[in-house]
């Protein structure tokens, strides 16, 4: 195992990490798919492809509805993606068990936190706040901060710049292929959540530092107490 003694901040993915946003998004694509008189995909069949941005997202969803992803469809799907994202965001979205209680005792030991995500970053702040966890977070990094989204490097390094941490210090946490391949490529030891969204696949054949089932296994392998019962059933 990964020698974690050194850690001084922690950086999350959002979706499928920390927040169930599989129903608002799902939501939002079909209705963007629907109204351009396209069949509509469904929540389990969307959570497979969620991951790599909305890009991405919206163009997985037309190849799989028949339409040809030319680039003016691929912008009106994604504009009218955002439109209705912007209304199912935040009904459409939970936490994960386990997610407020964990970040509540990792701010109380004094671990800088960031989000690291592929979703467009004007949806990202308002969604921590609508999920009461905005508080607990230094740092926000979305989809439009980069100029490379996962699984490139480039949003851990500009944690690690804007922390000013080197790669040894920072630990990642996500549940899919992506995240894993992020913060082996920055050099950043990572744990693998093993529910969420990873297209299928189970996330150790990723091979992360960490394998873990349950977010608050968080808090055991940085060498902190275990959450009680009262706080596991306090969320």
């Amino acid at each position: 195992m990964v020698d974690l003694t050194r850690i001084r901040a922690l950086a999350f993915d959002l979706d499928g990490t920390l927040t169930d946003t599989a129903p608002g998004l799902s939501s939002a694509l079909d209705l963007a798919l629907q109204s351009q008189g396209l069949p509509m995909a469904g929540q389990a069949r969307v959570s497979t492809w969620i991951g790599n941005g909305a890009d991405i997202l919206v163009e997985r969803a037309l190849s799989w509805a028949g339409a040809e992803p030319e680039i003016a469809l691929c912008r009106k799907t994604r504009l009218l993606f955002d439109q209705f994202y912007a209304e199912t965001v935040e009904q459409g979205s939970r936490l994960f068990p386990q997610v407020k209680a964990t970040l509540a005792r990792l701010a109380e030991r004094g671990f800088p936190m960031a989000v690291v995500t592929n979703k467009p970053t004007p949806f990202v702040a308002p969604l921590l706040a609508s999920l009461d966890i905005d508080r607990y977070f230094s740092l926000l990094i979305g989809a439009d901060d980069v100029a490379a989204k996962k699984p490139h490097p480039a949003p851990l390094y500009l944690v690690l710049g804007k922390l000013g941490l080197y790669v040894h210090e920072l630990l990642f946490v996500g549940d899919s292929r992506n995240d894993i391949m992020a913060a082996k490529a920055a050099g950043c030891p990572c744990a693998g959540m093993t529910y969420g969204y990873n297209y299928g696949e189970s996330i150790a054949d990723s091979h992360p530092d960490y394998l873990l089932d349950h977010f608050a296994d968080l808090l055991p392998i940085l060498g902190l107490p275990t959450l009680n019962n009262q706080e596991t059933n306090n969320e």
